[in-house]
């Protein structure tokens, strides 16, 4: 039996990823991560992470992290609260290099896969599942392939078991993600993928672009 641990954000590129890892027959998810980061979504993304985690049957665990918060907010990034307004994007250009620098979080993904790996050797899991994709990888380094292999050789030296980081939707866009997504059997509503936490998805921000449900 192949294990895993889930970065599950409670956004559509995780879920997919751990749905495609989870649905072979050796498969099992060992535990389910979600992370609390001080970002706007909180509330929503930690509600969406956990019903998915309850359709696996798969523990799942927030993890706090409120020194990243306070680097969040160090840094002005607009994912935390009070930091001004969110960039918005267009169908045509969800997202570029300028608004992909307006909410980044320091060193979020080497973060996540780090306490993500130790939480797999501690229980006996050989990856660590986690939903980048090459659309998203464009603008952000670390959801490129160059990231995972690069996070290969620091989990083979960090790690007593060299737990792998694990990306079934690696070389997908997210057209590609969301055709899979029906495929699973999965609505819109199983997922919170939108920067703001409202009653309602944004449907501006560039989260909300990429993942818009009608793409494929």
């Amino acid at each position: 039996m192949a294990k895993a641990v889930v970065l599950l954000s409670g956004g559509l590129d995780s879920g997919v990823a751990a749905a495609e890892f989870a649905r072979a027959p050796d498969h099992s998810l060992a535990a389910c991560l979600w992370f609390d980061y001080g970002q706007r979504a909180a509330v929503r993304e930690s509600e969406a992470a956990a019903a998915l985690a309850r359709r696996w049957s798969s523990p799942f665990h927030r993890v706090e992290l409120p020194w990243l918060a306070f680097l969040a907010r160090r840094v002005n990034s607009r994912l935390a609260p009070g930091t001004g307004d969110l960039p918005k994007g267009t169908v045509a250009v969800p997202g570029d290099a300028a608004s992909a620098s307006l909410v980044w979080i320091p060193g979020r993904n080497a973060v996540f896969v780090a306490i993500a790996a130790a939480w797999a050797e501690a229980l006996g899991a050989e990856s660590v599942v986690a939903g980048f994709n090459r659309e998203e990888a464009a603008t952000f380094k670390d959801n490129s392939p160059e990231f995972v292999a690069a996070a290969a050789q620091f989990l083979e030296l960090g790690t007593r078991n060299a737990v792998r980081v694990v990306s079934p939707t690696l070389g997908w866009d997210k057209a590609e993600i969301v055709a899979a997504a029906r495929r699973l059997g999965f609505t819109a509503d199983d997922f919170w993928s939108c920067y703001e936490g409202g009653e309602r998805p944004c449907g501006a921000c560039e989260s909300c672009l990429r993942s818009r449900w009608t793409r494929s």
